[in-house]
């Protein structure tokens, strides 16, 4: 499976522990350079920091060459790279959570999942306990509606009740 990922959802993972779930679940894990660049700002959590200073060997960094595209001028670079990076691989799936880099990848024809979905998914494989993450997550500067967390929540329940 070929999976592109943006720097938030691997920031998150990585904050709440959770990011083993990415190579359990689809193997390697494209990014382009621009997402490992934000991963290693200064501004980035130093856990974070440390994590991208020795990626891990199922993380798989491109360079991407930059497109003139009106459409994505309006994304952050690392944003920008991941929509060209899936394109460019034919991605399977990419992870964003930004609303405004979401509704671009899915007008490209790009299957989108956010952290919360990769969570959801990773729940369902048994991968993860989606209460303690979802606890986790709630405790980083991570932002998501109300109604998102008891989404995730309740799909956790309904797995959990057969």
């Amino acid at each position: 499976m070929s999976v592109v990922s943006n720097t938030s959802p691997l920031n998150y993972l990585v904050l709440i522990g959770a990011d083993h779930i990415l190579p359990e679940r689809f193997g390697t894990i494209a990014i382009p350079t621009a997402v490992r660049d934000e991963l290693s700002d200064p501004g980035t959590p130093a856990s974070v920091r440390a994590w991208i200073a020795l990626p891990p060997d199922w993380l798989d960094i491109h360079t991407v060459e930059p497109v003139n595209d009106v459409h994505l001028d309006a994304l952050h670079r690392g944003e920008r790279e991941a929509i060209l990076l899936a394109e460019k691989l034919n991605a399977d799936l990419i992870i964003l959570d930004e609303h405004a880099a979401r509704t671009i990848a899915q007008q490209r024809g790009l299957p989108v999942a956010g952290t919360l979905g990769v969570l959801n998914e990773a729940g369902t494989h048994g991968l993860i306990d989606i209460p303690e993450a979802t606890h986790r997550l709630r405790h980083t500067s991570f932002r998501a509606a109300p109604s998102l967390y008891k989404w995730l929540l309740d799909q956790h329940r309904q797995r959990q009740a057969g």
